[in-house]
């Protein structure tokens, strides 16, 4: 198991030592374990999976899914039966 991370980016060093003294008196060990636990508890999925998140359903092609997917109008709106 590491002991010891190294974050070498200026712009996440500068972000950390903000975090840190905003959120922990300055621990940036601590301001790292509070933003890894963040974002574990917000990775939990809640409702429905199927359009929740955005981009989480993708379409191939040229796809309107305000379209009617039938061409003929349905047999439960029309009374009639489909010929088969």
């Amino acid at each position: 198991m590491a002991h010891v991370v190294t974050i070498n980016r200026p712009d996440v060093v500068a972000l950390i030592e903000r975090a840190a003294e905003r959120l922990t008196g300055g621990n940036k060990t601590a301001a790292v374990g509070l933003a890894m636990r963040r974002l574990l508890d917000d990775d939990v999925r809640e409702g429905s999976l199927c359009g929740l998140h955005p981009g989480s359903v993708r379409f191939l092609g040229d796809v309107d899914l305000t379209e009617p997917v039938l061409d003929v109008e349905p047999e439960a709106q029309s009374g009639r039966e489909i010929a088969r």
